[in-house]
């Protein structure tokens, strides 16, 4: 083990199978096998090298939680809704089934996906955070780069919980939105969940994908029409969250905040 810091111990084994190491070692023959958790143990490190450590809170959220502000003035039943779902978050994460967040500027939508990601955390479950366009710039950035993060889109398909937020607030052309097809697709075809947030409808955000302008760079997938893409997005997205939950148009932002409790998302 190279520090004592907790982020670098082995994970449990979720098994009881290994130290954590992702191989089980037979003393008397002087053999190893890979544990069933080396699929997960593989995964977890491609995401550390997306991104240094996984999980990583925004200290603007590490407090949030259901039962304080501003969560405590957004409509009860979309926050009941979400409780339960992070309560069965391993369920979840199992199942593949996300979810979505959908309303307007100051609505408590970010905080309503941090909750949820520190539910994932809470039960040692690996957890990628990006807002859609800084999301975007790792995949620019690491295009090309030698001894870079290798694919990150490949890492981000395999990470247990992913969440996306800002979805639509990034610079529409047809290599972004071919990057988010292949992301989405990816967790899509491998059953593994997404949590979202987004200040468009599932309608407003297929058109929003759909309309871009040319930047020089083509599709990875020539043969894919960019403008259909949008709305393959969306549709992956609708199933793997189910409808959006909705938030309406008040900004909690211009609104009363005790003091100390931080500020709205």
């Amino acid at each position: 083990m190279e520090t004592n810091r907790p982020s670098s111990r082995p994970r449990r084994c979720p098994f009881g199978e290994c130290d954590g190491s992702g191989f089980v070692i037979d003393e008397q023959a002087r053999r190893a096998r890979d544990c069933r958790c080396r699929p997960l143990q593989i995964a977890r490190r491609r995401a550390r090298a997306v991104r240094g450590a996984l999980g990583g809170i925004p200290p603007r959220y590490r407090d949030a939680s259901f039962d304080r502000y501003p969560l405590t003035m957004v409509d009860p039943e979309v926050v009941s809704v979400a409780r339960s779902y992070a309560e069965q978050i391993s369920e979840r994460i199992a199942a593949g089934r996300g979810i979505w967040f959908f309303g307007g500027v100051g609505t408590g939508k970010t905080t309503l996906a941090m909750v949820v990601a520190k539910a994932a955390l809470a039960k040692g479950h690996s957890v990628a955070i990006y807002s859609l366009p800084e999301l975007l710039r790792v995949v620019r950035d690491a295009i090309g780069r030698e001894g870079g993060v290798g694919d990150p889109l490949e890492a981000l398909a395999a990470v247990d919980l992913l969440v996306i937020d800002d979805f639509g607030a990034q610079y529409s052309t047809p290599w972004a939105i071919e990057q988010v097809f292949l992301l989405v697709d990816g967790r899509y075809q491998h059953r593994r969940p997404i949590v979202t947030t987004s200040n468009l409808d599932p309608e407003e955000l297929a058109e929003q994908l759909s309309r871009f302008r040319g930047d020089g760079l083509a599709p990875v997938g020539a043969e894919r029409d960019p403008h259909q893409l949008g709305w393959r997005i969306v549709s992956r997205l609708v199933e793997i969250c189910g409808d959006p939950l909705p938030l309406g148009d008040r900004d909690l932002r211009r609104e009363y905040r005790p003091a100390g409790q931080g500020e709205v998302s």
